[in-house]
């Protein structure tokens, strides 16, 4: 038999579970059904949750054999969220999805046959439009894209979801990247192996809103900048090269316009703008040290990338009592 663990990170879902629950139960039955040797396990993992999702979990849990779950001890975020899930996972093949069915369960047969056919090790969606998205969020998008693959070695396919049906040799790959400040997008990418996208229009949440607004966004792109590319490093010695020649330049200008032209300098304009211009590109350039710095101190914490509350076993040996 041959086992697909199916991984859900969850937060604040509990509109849409159910929803999820059946479609998923239905898509894995007819699976099961044309394809005898194989079964299934549901993988649920909490992330401090403040709405009822846990109990829902535990409800699930508890009349069907095929679900799991894991519950955190607080918000960890969706890339704790992950990792623990494929941690715990145990199938022979494995699926990271979200529960808001933005990721059609509907996929799940089409990734099996290019997987489970030794072609590939890893099938992934990609959205080719962004319909029901703004079109400013669409275009900080694209642009992000654009940026990581020109300053980093990694290449991210524009518009790739986190989606993914993987083979345990690449599950096992990802999980030996235990760095603390994970950006799975670009972990996915770096461990390489062989992928078939598979194209397909974007699809609104089914219920509830996504916790993901545009700041989130924007910081979780930061975070994939930092974590796969050291270009932003080197943006201090070409600003520190630009204004050496700029303030040369000025210089040259200076004396120019005082000897040849007996015209006087204005000193205390001059001065203000010159402060404020270094003064702004100091702090800029900091404050890029100051984000690989405050990485790289994190990593050196070695602190767990999550903590776990509560598992199904926690149910299942409560009715087993």
């Amino acid at each position: 038999m041959k086992l697909l663990s199916i991984v859900v990170p969850c937060y604040n879902e509990e509109e849409v579970l159910p929803l999820f629950y059946d479609k998923i139960t239905e898509v894995m039955n007819s699976m099961t059904q044309e394809y005898p040797d194989l079964t299934y396990e549901v993988v649920f993992v909490d992330d401090g949750s403040k709405d009822k999702t846990l109990e829902g979990f535990r409800k699930y849990a508890a009349m069907d054999d095929h679900i799991r779950y894991i519950s955190f001890s607080r918000n960890f975020g969706k890339e704790s969220g992950m990792f623990a899930g494929l941690q715990a996972s145990k199938g022979d093949y494995v699926v990271v999805m979200d529960a808001d069915l933005q990721h059609p369960p509907e996929f799940l047969p089409k990734m099996y046959k290019y997987v489970s056919s030794g072609e590939y090790d890893c099938a992934t969606t990609r959205r080719v439009s962004r319909d029901g998205e703004s079109k400013v969020r669409s275009w900080f998008a694209r642009k992000f894209y654009k940026i990581m693959n020109k300053i980093s070695q990694t290449e991210i396919v524009d518009g790739a979801q986190d989606f993914r049906f993987m083979t345990r040799q690449m599950v096992d790959s990802v999980l030996s990247l235990t760095e603390y400040n994970r950006f799975s997008k670009g972990i996915f990418s770096w461990v390489g192996f062989r992928v078939k996208y598979i194209e397909y229009h974007n699809v609104e949440r089914a219920a509830g809103t996504t916790a993901w607004s545009f700041w989130k966004l924007f910081l979780y792109s930061l975070e994939g900048i930092v974590a796969f590319s050291t270009a932003p490093l080197a943006i201090a010695s070409v600003l520190g090269v630009i204004s050496c020649i700029i303030a040369f330049i000025m210089a040259i200008v200076v004396v120019i316009k005082t000897l040849a032209f007996g015209e006087p300098v204005a000193g205390f304009p001059t001065t203000a703008c010159l402060i404020l211009l270094l003064g702004g590109l100091q702090l800029f350039t900091i404050g890029i040290l100051g984000q690989y710095l405050a990485k790289t101190y994190m990593e050196c914490k070695k602190r767990p990338i999550y903590l776990v509350r509560e598992t199904e076993e926690f149910v299942r040996d409560k009715n087993n009592n």
